[in-house]
């Protein structure tokens, strides 16, 4: 028997912009006659673009998805990643028979429990007892069956004392705890789940983590996990698959297909002027960073053994000079593990921001010599024990495989080690 437990065959999802409902009766009448009546090819099929955001279309139909063609098998756990619009949700509800593709077909052998949105399948009106019978019944699932699960599913949400009470009186971290616990506890062949889990607390995210490589790896059901958090998805995911632009660009292994992503996003100079995912006071904004390679050229790749330069653009948004300010930059790998922190207190340098943009450089005195891999960087600058700006993910670099050891050879085996040091060896 086939472990294949969702096959999806040229699914295609087209979209109408614009004012829902003007015009669309017309459009409906033609589409149904030319296939109806005149057994003739649906001409709306013909039309659309892709789904980019950046740019100004012509057309008012756009492709969400467009000759989307993957397989999963049982107990596989896929992380579907991409940028913003990229098609991932559109995906994810067209499996979970939310909404019915354009084109295309899926096949799924199993029951399927869907996580897309904070409350998803509870009725405002009923208490938290109440929707987790309701939602088992819609899995299908006897009385008996959901009474023997009830008790691990409350004690997993933490809600117990609210679990009479209406979910509708229940904050988003209290729906979406008892939301997951359901999904997860009454027994679904494949779990669905987007962003969502991002609305819980630390110590929920890690606990529902656990719990579906728990239902993954022990008891073998199959797992679909959309995430921009590039650490969780690592971590849980063993293949993965980019979509950019409502089309697959890759399915591999989470580790390739997340180092794809990266590289596509990956810029010479990062703007950061209106970049949102910040904290601080604000006095002072890193506005843009350049990586800089020996030479000074501008680069997001850098070769294993370069000595390289970060040169961080501030801008001070006082009126007065900036005096004795303290920069910090963390270098992170995928997983969120720290591998560089470059800190101006540790080499005793006081720096000043004045009133115009200031440039301010970190050079590396010595060798770049951390595995190839791809990092990112946090940002953060204090005055005294004022934070004034904190950017986490404020930029992308990759190292690639170089000779660092200068013998015509590129290194071998580079996953084995996490930091080269340049030696020699004696035979006495």
């Amino acid at each position: 028997m086939s472990d294949i437990v969702i096959k999806v065959e040229n699914l295609s999802k087209q979209y109408r912009l614009g004012n829902v409902g003007l015009g669309t009766l017309s459009h409906d009448v033609n589409r149904w006659y030319q296939t109806t009546i005149r057994r003739r090819e649906d001409p709306y099929l013909k039309i659309g673009e892709a789904n980019d955001r950046s740019v100004k279309g012509v057309s008012e139909y756009v492709w969400a998805l467009r000759d989307i063609n993957f397989e999963v098998k049982q107990g596989e756990v896929l992380g579907i990643i991409g940028r913003n619009g990229a098609g991932k949700s559109t995906l994810l509800k067209i499996l979970s028979r939310t909404t019915s593709p354009t084109t295309g077909q899926i096949k799924i052998k199993g029951r399927v429990a869907s996580l897309l949105e904070v409350g998803t399948g509870f009725h405002p009106e009923l208490t938290g007892r109440e929707n987790i019978f309701l939602n088992g019944a819609i899995l299908g699932m006897t009385k008996q069956e959901i009474k023997s699960k009830f008790d691990e599913i409350v004690d997993f949400a933490g809600v117990e004392r609210y679990i009479d009470t209406p979910v509708k009186r229940y904050s988003s971290g209290m729906l979406v705890r008892l939301a997951f616990a359901v999904a997860a506890h009454l027994e679904p062949e494949i779990l669905i789940v987007d962003e969502v889990l991002a609305v819980g607390d630390a110590e929920f995210q890690k606990k529902a983590l656990g719990k579906m490589k728990e239902v993954s790896g022990k008891e073998g059901r199959t797992v679909l996990f959309v995430s921009h958090n590039m650490a969780a998805v690592t971590n849980l995911c063993d293949s993965g698959m980019l979509l950019k632009n409502g089309k697959i660009t890759i399915i591999s292994d989470i580790e390739n297909t997340i180092r794809q992503y990266q590289l596509a996003n990956q810029e010479n100079s990062i703007d950061l002027t209106n970049y949102n995912n910040r904290k601080g006071s604000g006095d002072c904004r890193v506005s843009r960073i350049d990586i800089l390679t020996e030479n000074n050229v501008q680069s997001s790749v850098q070769k294993l053994g370069e000595k390289i330069s970060f040169e961080l653009t501030i801008k001070n948004f006082t009126e007065n000079i900036l005096k004795g300010i303290r920069i910090i930059i963390g270098v992170y790998n995928l997983n969120d593990e720290g591998y560089l922190r470059f800190d101006t207190n540790t080499t005793n340098t006081l720096i000043n921001i004045s009133s115009e943009n200031t440039k301010v450089v970190c050079k590396l005195n010595e060798h770049l010599n951390i595995k190839p891999d791809l990092y990112s960087m946090n940002i953060a600058i204090f005055k005294d024990d004022q934070m004034l700006d904190y950017v986490q993910g404020a930029s992308k670099f990759s190292i690639e495989n170089y000779d660092y050891y200068g013998t015509g050879k590129t290194i071998q085996d580079p996953e084995l080690s996490k930091v080269f040091y340049k030696h020699t060896w004696e035979n006495l």
